[in-house]
């Protein structure tokens, strides 16, 4: 028998779903709580029984998002922490799988980034969501340094500020010039450039 708490899980999921085609088809803007219902099966009650506003339903999208490749990364770490240029080749590989659709996801990042810019907030709530997510990866990088007996010359947060921007960045090109930045080439060209030259063998 469904409990409730499964019950609500399965409709926040539905939402969650309906939500990413809708605001892909017609923007965060554009996007309404009746369409995202409509394409979810739900009503409004169950849409407000879940979620107070469409900012908090986008911040949910990103929080499973980065959840998952967190999660992802981690399980990589007991084989290959102490092979940091193999490891870097399998975290890009995530990054290149977080989202299915990566023009889906870089279309509704991408707008409610834009509306963050404009919405004191959002922009609060999201430089949360985003902070919290640089932290834990943070978390992460420092456990790779250590078992992989290195030592990196700029503190690893910015580090970690640098493989985002250059991910986020290299997506946005190779989104717009698709035959001539292969996805997931710049990272995986320059990536491991810049590990090389700002960490070093203990």
């Amino acid at each position: 028998m469904e409990t409730p708490k499964r019950r609500r899980s399965a409709t926040r999921a539905r939402l969650l779903e309906g939500a990413l085609d809708v605001f892909a088809e017609r923007g965060f803007n554009g996007a309404s709580v009746e369409d995202i219902c409509d394409r979810a099966g739900f009503t409004r009650g169950a849409f407000y029984s879940n979620f107070a506003s469409k900012d908090e339903l986008v911040l949910a999208l990103f929080q499973a998002t980065t959840d998952r490749l967190l999660e992802q990364i981690a399980a990589l770490l007991p084989d290959l922490a102490n092979q940091p240029g193999t490891l870097l080749d399998a975290v890009l590989g995530l990054l290149d799988d977080a989202a299915p659709d990566q023009r889906q996801w870089h279309l509704i990042s991408t707008e409610f980034t834009l509306h963050a810019l404009r919405n004191p907030e959002a922009a609060t709530a999201l430089n949360h969501q985003r902070r919290m997510f640089r932290e834990r990866l943070t978390d992460l990088v420092e456990q790779i340094i250590t078992a992989g007996d290195l030592r990196l010359s700029v503190p690893p947060e910015q580090f970690v500020r640098l493989v985002i921007a250059l991910h986020e960045g290299a997506r946005s090109q190779s989104l717009l010039e698709p035959t001539e930045v292969a996805a997931g080439s710049l990272e995986h060209t320059f990536l491991p450039m810049v590990l090389a030259a700002v960490s070093r063998s203990e």
